[in-house]
């Protein structure tokens, strides 16, 4: 997958944005870019990259624009966005999601467009979607 710079990067709020943290990058990969500290343990930003994709977040607060957020679980479980992101080897990543404690809502399986993908729900109730398709690549 070539490097690029992604123009397009989701943004969450978690309660526990340093766990989230360490979990993104153990399963899938994420590199910190940026982590910028909030008061109390808290996460007031981060920037976490992933091949040419990033995605940011931070602890959840209650403020004016903090309200606007709900997780997962707070809805019942409902979601309004989930994540697709694109990995060399499904297996392995699949592998390290179950032993992080991942909930699997879509087993590993191969697809009909090519495709070896999951999709999991991480620890606050995110729902994140992982495989080797990549949009980008040349279509054969």
């Amino acid at each position: 997958m070539a490097e690029s710079r992604s123009t397009v990067m989701p943004a969450l709020r978690y309660r526990n944005a340093p766990a989230a943290i360490d979990w993104l990058c153990q399963v899938f990969g994420f590199e910190r870019h940026a982590v910028h500290q909030g008061p109390d343990g808290t996460i007031a930003h981060a920037e976490l990259k992933l091949g040419g994709g990033m995605i940011m977040l931070g602890s959840a607060r209650d403020d004016t624009y903090g309200r606007g957020f709900k997780a997962p679980d707070e809805l019942g479980g409902v979601e309004t966005r989930a994540a697709y992101i694109v990995v060399a080897d499904a297996d392995a990543a699949y592998a390290r999601a179950q032993a992080a404690g991942a909930t699997v809502v879509r087993p590993l399986k191969d697809t009909g467009y090519g495709s070896r993908e999951f999709t999991l729900k991480d620890p606050e109730g995110h729902s994140w979607s992982a495989g080797t398709y990549d949009p980008w690549a040349p279509q054969g």
